[in-house]
Order: C-alpha cells, then structure tokens, then sequence
C-alpha cells in the first residue's frame, strides 16, 4: 500500500522534531558478511603532476576464499574515477611514471611462475609485462628520467639445491633455510634486468634519492622477522658502489630517505638519542657522509609513524601516533617545535608526500569512514578525492564512539576508545566486551575499525566495547610505553580492569555481563586477564602466550621481549623466574571464566603450542574450552570462511555465557540456504 505524499511530509517532520533524521529509517545495523565484503583502499599514489591518485582497492571473492587487489585512478577532485586492472590474482604496488604516461605495477599473470613488473599506459590498453625475473618482485620504484625501474626480489635458489628439492631430498637447516634479498634494476627499454646489490645480506628496505644518484637503504643480515634488530642504515650509489654504513645499534630502523640535496639521510627508530632500545619511534638525522645521528623528535613524546623531506629539504614533514588519534606535522629539518597540520577523530593511512606539486596524499579512518582517500597542498587544508564509503553512514546504523579517561592504579591518566550499543539509552547497563590491542606497542585510535574486531555487529547485539590503552601502548611517551620494560604485567592489566571500573561506575557497563577478548599482544592480555581475575563470563584469546620462556624460543622474534624481562631465558643466570612470575600459565590454576582459543596452524609469531598449553590447562581443570586451528592460516588470518568463522564462534561463545542468548550463526553469502549451524554451546552440551 502507498503511503500518501501528505502523509510522508507529516512523518518526516515529526521523525525530525524527535530526532531521528529522515535518512536514517532506511538504515540497518551491519552484519559480519557486511564487513567481510567492506573494501579496503591502500598505497594511494600521487601523479607527478599532482592531477590524479592511483590506488589499491581490494574486493572480497567468497568463490575462491580470498581478497583480491586491483588498482584504480581518480582524478585529484573525485572525478573520472576509474578501475585499471581486473587479474584474476590481482595487482599493487602502482607507481607513476615521471612524465605521468604510464603507471608500473607488481602482478603474476598467466605464464608467470612468480610476481612480475608490468607497465600500463595511463591512456588505456593492455597491460605489458616488463620483467621476466627468476624470482618474485617487489617493492618498485621509477628512475627520474624513467629509464629503469628499481626492484627487491629474493637471489634465486642454486641448481644444487633446486635438484636435491626435485628428489624431495630437502633436509634443512632451522632459521638457514632462505634466500637473501637483493636489488635490481631494470631497464624499461630493453626489459633487460641488472643486479644492483650482492652480498651475504638483504636489503629490507630502500629509498632512491629525488636525482636518481643515490639510494638509502636498510641491510640487515638476511630476510627473517626476527633479525630486524641487526639492520643498519646505509647510503650508496645507485649503481650499488661506494656503500656507506651510517648506523651501528641494535634497534629497529626503517624509512631511511636521503634529503633532496643528497647530504643528509633521515630515518625512523625505535631508540632514544643513545639508541637504546624500547623507545617511542623517533626522526634521526645523520650526514650522507657518515657521522653522528641527530634525535629531532626526542621532547615530542608521541610515536612517529613515517616521515619525509619538505620540497626544498628545510623541513621534514611526518606522521605521529597521538595515541587515539593520527596527525601530520611539520618540523624545521634542524629540529624544533613542530606545528600541527592536520586534526581529527581519525588516523592517517598510507600518506606519502609528492614533491613535484607539494601535495600529501593520505587516507583518513574516521568512525563513520574507512579510509577514502585525500590529497593536501602545503599550507592548504585537506580536499577530499575518492568517495568509496559514502555508504556506510547512509545506509547503515553505526555505533557512537568517544574517546574514555580514567586513572590505573597508581594514578597515571589511560585513555581508550568506547562504542556504544545501536540503541543506547543513557541511564541503562549494557553486556560489556573488552578488546585490548595487539602489539603491544600500538595503540587503538578512532576510525572504523575492520572485521577481526567488529564493533558494529557488538553494537548492533546491544554491547558496549572498550579498546583500552593500556600502559606500553606507543603515543603516549616514553614512560608509558616503558612501563613494561623489566615487567610485563606490571600496570598493563591493572589499566584493563580500571578502564572496565570506570565504564561500570558511570552506568554505562554492567559488571555482571562481561567478555573479554584480543589477538596477539591482545590475547596475552586476555590470557592474563582470565588468570588475574573471575569477574569475566566469558573469553576469546586470539595467538596469545602462555609461557614466556618456552614463547621466547618458539616465536620467530626476541626483539621486542628481550627488555621486558631483562635478558634472555638462555643466558647465565638467566631471569627465568621474572619470565615465568608474568606468565599466564603460571596461575592458570586460577582460570573459570569459560574460555576459547583461536590461531593460525602456520603461526610463527606466537606459534600454535601457545593455545595448546593455554586450552589443556583449561581442560584438565574442568573450565569450558575449545580451540580452533586455522589451517594454512599465519599470525593473522586471510581466508575470509575462517574469519567469518572467527567472528561467529566469538559471538556464540559470548551469547551463550554473557547475555544467555541464542545466537544463529551467519553463513557466507552462496550458503545462505544451508540449515543453520549447531551453536556452541549446544555442542558442549
């Protein structure tokens, strides 16, 4: 039946004098399926004319249980928009041409064993491959003349070895089995490719300078996670001679880009002006020629995310983590106070800065926006570009979300991020779920956050969620991070529970109703916090540790677990009774809160026996347990059936304990018609 037009105008003013805006009544509260599918915009790139941005957009391909990427061009004022590339196994990594013509991308096609280089007229047509590199490629970047185009790729396996592989005769060596990683040029004319480095080493990372005659690089001992510590910054050449090392620590290093006049390098470390390790990242500059690095940001106290030269090098333009939130800054290249350029509810994805026309390009996460993109003039304000999540504030219902303060035990300020539930009604309690970051030297910040934490559907369920910041989250300064040197869960926890009581206090959280859960860093908390207190009815822990000394050997990496116990559990006395005194499986006796474990068979950054350790311990001690193994999944999952089936058995698990609610799993798209799966609780039963 039609409504009459009369009939229509009296409710939409009567929706408007209570309230509720006209546009929301077509609104829905999303679903898991709604945020699997959501696309996610990466690496925007700036044309050198300052015209156009090309970026990455991913779409989700439930068929074959996977992400793809493919690349797009917008113009510069959200026109003309326009996606370039459809492969079946998808395309990044665009990178513009110096005269703008033609757009370089990496992708593996039909009749390509490995990634390859491919070249793309920015007019249209097919897509040319340029390279035919023994091994895959990665990492790409135009010469200024844009003759060659730069690449890493891993040194190919010796005819030895490939044959012993061929007669499955492959006994390995742990932690030796790898190739180094080098860089290449290649030549766009003649598609003739040219090693540029060699060497009992790999080159992590690199920055070719804005004349094209120099490169600043990072050479670490050879490709594996756990051997960042020992890169260095180094400068050479562009044809790979008269190398330079410019550093000698062992702290993690990265962006290392040389100033437009090729005689200064800057880069970023996790150090402080002695580089000692465990610090909030900062902006150190050191001479081309060698010499002493300069701390520049030392007094700021937030994390320095990335960093680039200004246009004439007399200033360093780069991004801070403020804690809740991202901004861009400006600072003299000799040091100083730095001014604010940007700010907002938000954090600032991929920005990169383009000399030729002086613009930032960047992508903004805000609450109501995933991360389109925009582009910024030096001394202007933001302009926005693409439009991809329009959408979402029109066509769904999204949760509020504030930022929260309260004090830890010792009266230290934490802060946090809280949603509230689709229908919140000041002066009632709602269920609770807390949700600590991985890391953990990160920190939550407004934006719209992604699948693995699902706010909206919590929301949309009636919970409240905390994303606390707990102390030896980055953006906070030194102090704050470095709380956790010398002793993991000193305060860490303490600022969980605090942030909760404070959420109880002002009537928001019903104590009575409460789930926690975290990945990572995120599931060590959860794993902490199940043996530190009972007040929660239920628990997911995502790839958390149990027991620091026998992790410490497991992982693929020491770095950053060294200082948090002051030395390694193999060393003469050795502080394994510090190791063992903050390990959850020290006190897991006194675990009842019904838990589940969740990680990747293929972890190797908080390797399966974590969980295994965690859910026996549970089992044998009558607690309700399961743990779910994600074959051929790593430290964070990527086939979309298994993060569905992530966010459905964390739901059911908290439905079934928490608010004694039935919950009806949702299904992938094609299985919709499939009966409705047996909840868990009704298999435990």
């Amino acid at each position: 039946m039609s409504v009459p037009r009369s009939l229509r105008v009296t409710l939409i003013l009567a929706l408007i004098a209570i309230g509720i805006p006209a546009a929301a009544q077509g609104q829905r509260a999303m679903t898991i399926v709604d945020l699997l599918n959501l696309p996610n915009i990466s690496d925007p790139q700036l044309s050198p004319s300052g015209g156009q941005v090309a970026y990455v957009q991913s779409e989700t391909d439930w068929k074959n249980n996977r992400r793809v990427t493919h690349i797009w061009r917008v113009n510069r004022d959200g026109s003309g928009t326009v996606q370039l590339t459809r492969g079946e196994r998808g395309e990044s990594n665009p990178r513009w041409s110096p005269d703008g013509a033609t757009l370089a991308f990496v992708t593996r096609r039909d009749g390509d064993e490995v990634n390859q280089i491919y070249l793309l007229s920015t007019e249209g047509g097919e897509a040319r491959r340029l390279t035919k590199h023994e091994t895959a490629v990665r990492n790409i970047t135009w010469s200024p003349d844009g003759r060659l185009i730069y690449f890493v790729a891993p040194d190919p396996k010796t005819a030895e070895l490939k044959d012993r592989e061929k007669a499955k005769d492959d006994v390995y060596a742990f932690d030796e089995n790898y190739q180094q990683d080098h860089l290449w040029k290649a030549t766009v004319a003649t598609a003739a490719d040219e090693r540029v480095t060699s060497g009992d080493f790999s080159i992590s990372s690199y920055n070719l300078s804005r004349d094209g005659t120099r490169i600043a690089h990072h050479r670490a001992p050879n490709p594996l996670f756990g051997y960042s510590l020992h890169g260095e910054v180094w400068v050479m050449d562009a044809s790979g001679a008269n190398a330079v090392q410019l550093t000698k620590n062992s702290v993690p290093e990265g962006g290392a880009t040389l100033s437009p006049d090729n005689s200064r390098v800057l880069f970023t470390a996790q150090a402080n002006e002695k580089f000692e390790p465990y610090y909030n990242a900062n902006i150190f500059v050191v001479p081309a020629s060698g010499g002493s690095p300069r701390d520049l940001t030392a007094t700021i106290g937030h994390e320095i995310e990335s960093a680039d030269w200004s246009k004439d090098g007399r200033a360093i333009f780069f991004v801070a983590n403020m804690g809740v939130h991202g901004e861009l800054f400006e600072m003299a290249a000799e040091g100083g106070a730095p001014r604010q350029l940007t700010d907002g509810r938000h954090a600032l994805r991929g920005w990169s800065f383009e000399p030729g026309p002086g613009r930032h390009v960047f992508s903004i996460d805000e609450p109501s926006n995933a991360g389109d993109i925009w582009t910024m003039p030096m001394g202007g304000a933001p302009e926005r570009v693409t439009h991809v999540y329009d959408s979402l504030a029109k066509d769904f219902r999204l949760p509020r979300q504030e930022k929260a303060e309260w004090k830890g035990a010792d009266g230290v300020t934490v802060e946090g991020l809280v949603f509230y539930p689709l229908d919140y009604k000041e002066g009632q309690r709602y269920p609770l779920v807390v949700q600590t970051h991985g890391g953990p030297q990160a920190s939550d910040k407004f934006g719209f956050g992604r699948w693995n934490n699902y706010t909206q559907v919590l929301a949309a369920l009636g919970y409240v969620v905390l994303q606390p910041n707990y102390r030896g989250s980055t953006g906070y300064g030194d102090p704050f991070l470095r709380d956790m040197v010398g002793s993991y869960f000193k305060n860490s926890h303490l600022d969980v529970m605090a942030g909760v009581d404070h959420l109880i206090t002002l009537g928001i959280a019903d104590g009575d109703r409460m789930a926690k859960m975290g990945w990572s860093g995120g599931g060590h908390m959860t794993n902490k916090i199940i043996t530190f207190t009972n007040r929660f009815k239920a628990a997911a822990s995502g790839a958390g540790a149990a027991n620091w000394i026998s992790m410490y050997a497991q992982s693929d990496v020491r770095t950053y677990r060294t200082p948090w116990f002051g030395g390694t559990p193999w060393q003469k006395n050795a502080p394994t009774d510090l190791y063992w005194a903050h390990s959850p499986l020290k006190d897991v006796a006194n675990v009842t809160t019904p838990t589940i474990f969740l990680v990747g068979e293929e972890d190797v950054r908080v390797p399966m026996p974590q969980s295994i350790e965690m859910y026996r311990a549970l089992l044998s001690n009558g607690v309700p347990t399961h743990l779910y193994v994600a074959p051929r999944e790593p430290h964070g999952w990527q086939e979309i059936r298994h993060e569905l089936f992530k966010v459905n058995v964390e739901l059911d698990w908290f439905e079934t304990y928490v608010t004694k609610r039935s919950y009806t799993w949702e299904k992938a798209p094609e299985d919709k018609k499939e009966p409705a799966k047996t909840t868990t609780a009704e298999a435990s039963r």
